[in-house]
C-alpha cells in the first residue's frame, strides 16, 4: 500500500472524527436549547432554532457517519493491515 493511499485514509478519517463531534454538538445544543425552551417561554423563535440545529445536525452527521464506516471498513479490508496466519 502507498503511503498517498494511507495519508488519504487518515485525512478521512479526521474528517470523519470531525464531523462526528460537530453533528454531536449541534444535537446537544438543540436538546439544550429544547430544555431552555419547557423551563421558559417556548416561542416561535425557540421552535425555528430547534428545526434549524435539528437538520444541520443530521445535515452533518449522517455522511460523516458513512464515512467513518468505510475508513474503518478500508483498513480493516487492506492486506498491508491485516495479519496473515504462519502457514
Amino acid at each position: 500500500m502507498s503511503d498517498d493511499v494511507t495519508i488519504f485514509r487518515a485525512r478521512m478519517g479526521l474528517l470523519a472524527r470531525i464531523g462526528q463531534w460537530t453533528g454531536y454538538l449541534i444535537f446537544i445544543s438543540a436538546i439544550i436549547i429544547f430544555i431552555i425552551g419547557l423551563l421558559g417561554d417556548f416561542s416561535n423563535t425557540i421552535a425555528n432554532i430547534l428545526i434549524f440545529l435539528l437538520v444541520a445536525g443530521s445535515v452533518v452527521l449522517a455522511p460523516t457517519i458513512i464515512l467513518h464506516h468505510g475508513v474503518k471498513a478500508a483498513i480493516k479490508d487492506d492486506p498491508a493491515t491485516t495479519k496473515k496466519p504462519p502457514n
